[in-house]
């Protein structure tokens, strides 16, 4: 099957002299996203000849622990999300998500 389209997503970290990201902008041309500004993200890759994970984990140094603790908590209330999607293994996503009310009762937050 030959490709019929594609798409790109771009990432722009602005580093400080330490090379600490103080800015996320990331643009996605399918979305009509340009240049919209991140204090955060999570990027992970399958490589599957390797059979590994490549990951790309960012936040600027502005990012508040209490939008982190919220943005921990919807990532992985997606994870659970996707991985049925992705598996139909409703057992283990329900498993998945009560630990994501676990997650957030224990920190403090409102399941959104």
């Amino acid at each position: 099957m030959a490709t019929q389209h594609s798409s790109e997503i771009n990432i722009k970290v602005g580093l400080d002299e330490n090379r600490v990201p103080e800015e996320l902008f990331w643009s996605a041309e399918d979305g009509a996203i340009e240049n919209m500004e991140a204090k955060a993200l999570l990027l992970s890759v399958w490589d599957s000849a390797g059979k590994d994970t490549y990951k790309i984990n960012l936040w600027t140094k502005d990012m508040p622990v209490n939008e982190m603790i919220q943005f921990f908590h919807q990532t992985l209330t997606s994870m659970a999300d996707t991985f049925e999607t992705a598996t139909g293994d409703e057992k283990m996503s329900a498993t998945m998500r009560d630990f994501c009310d676990y997650y957030a009762e224990k920190m403090g937050i409102k399941r959104m």
